[in-house]
């Protein structure tokens, strides 16, 4: 019988997990159980992906604002702290900016506009432009913002990030003075001590601090790099990646997660018979047309993944095969021809005609996409994906 599905995902409901749990065996469990009752096989090359908050949490990689606190203080004593470029958000900055300003004397926060680096807008464009504000150009005070925009609420958080940053900073009873600019090196004319708070552009932005007078330059992911006082930490990306946990603390990206997906790799194996490949995933990288925001807060897609993952597509467009190279054919005879050219496409099509727009990003930033979106950020309580048919093409 002919094959008439592709691509198939599912979200796999797994147990709450928590500290101490041994994520590798509650995954290949939650996955076994899920083959038998669903009624779909595990064959070569299907996709395991797991979100790496059950791993974090699993792994009890957690810190609280005093851990941050006595990091911050350690390396900055009681200099005025520049705080440049954080991103707008509740979840993922608010806990650590309390942790910031809990072990400074006086801060200087300095926001880009008309956004962040994720999209989250402070004001719109189209403002700026009827105002005769240039972001490129312009250093403003919060009086001078204010004076221009006004006060303007997140239109999906309903929260003003300009009082509510400066009043996480001013509860800790720090002094606190705002401005805005796209400039990296404004900041220099505040302090010398920055804490860097860009996350992709983050090596570009210490990069220009340290060329121009910076005298001490950390970010976030210099930030609980090691344990502070028994807590949690991510020796490669520090506070990059954490997420709010409760009202005091943070759970950190995860640590050590590669010889977990091998884990779980030969574990199946051993079981099955079958090679999977198997990735943990952070946010996916993709962009909400109406809020502008994009997803990728998280330092990378994927923290961990087996080889198999590596590399990109090398697909060809079947669309441009039909119009052009077996346009002179039809019905049955097109589908053979396309098919056989498929099977003897090659390895590697990068600037072929061929292969005009087809998606050449990453294989593990497309997976974590697609995983990102089906296992949802709520209450789908699907935190483990698995994907059949992804490497499979139209003559499989």
């Amino acid at each position: 019988m002919e094959r008439v599905v592709g691509t198939v995902v599912r979200g796999l409901r797994a147990p709450i997990i928590n500290k101490g749990d041994k994520i590798d065996e509650i995954v290949v469990n939650t996955v076994l159980n899920a083959s038998k009752i669903e009624g779909f096989s595990i064959e070569d090359r299907d996709i395991i992906t797991i979100t790496e908050s059950v791993v974090a949490r699993a792994q009890g990689n957690y810190a609280t604002i005093d851990d941050i606190a006595s990091d911050i203080k350690a390396k900055f004593g009681d200099d005025t702290i520049g705080v440049i470029f954080p991103i707008l958000s509740r979840n993922r900055f608010a806990i650590c900016l309390r942790g910031i300003a809990k072990g400074a004397k006086k801060i200087v926060l300095m926001l880009s506009y008309p956004s962040d680096e994720v999209g989250n807008h402070l004001v719109d464009i189209e403002e700026l432009d009827a105002k005769g504000v240039n972001p490129w150009t312009d250093v403003l005070t919060e009086s001078e913002f204010r004076q221009h925009f006004g006060y303007n609420k997140h239109p999906f958080t309903g929260v003003d990030y300009i009082e509510y940053y400066k009043s996480l900073i001013e509860a800790e009873g720090v002094s606190c003075e705002v401005i805005f600019s796209n400039n990296t090196k404004t900041i220099l004319d505040y302090t010398k001590s920055v804490l860097v708070c860009d996350i992709h552009t983050r090596f570009r932005t210490k990069r220009i601090l340290k060329n121009n007078g910076a005298e001490k330059v950390y970010g976030l992911d210099d930030i609980l790099t090691s344990p502070i006082n028994g807590s949690g930490f991510n020796e490669a990306y520090g506070l990059l990646g954490s997420n709010k946990a409760t009202e005091d603390s943070i759970k950190l990206f995860p640590n050590n997660c590669q010889p977990i997906v091998n884990t779980i790799q030969s574990k199946i194996k051993e079981l099955t018979g079958k090679t999977v490949e198997v990735m943990i995933y952070g946010d996916g990288a993709f962009k909400d047309p109406v809020g502008k925001i994009w997803e990728l807060a998280d330092p990378v897609v994927s923290p961990a993944y087996t080889k198999g993952l590596n590399g990109t597509p090398n697909e060809v467009k079947l669309k441009y095969l039909a119009d052009n190279n077996f346009s002179h054919l039809s019905g049955e005879e097109q589908k053979k021809a396309i098919s056989e050219y498929i099977r003897n496409k090659e390895e590697n099509l990068v600037g072929k005609m061929e292969s005009q727009g087809t998606t050449p990003r990453r294989l593990t930033d497309l997976i974590g996409s697609l995983s990102d979106l089906t296992s949802g950020s709520g209450d789908k309580g699907t935190p483990i994906i698995y994907i059949k048919g992804y490497f499979d093409n139209y003559t499989k």
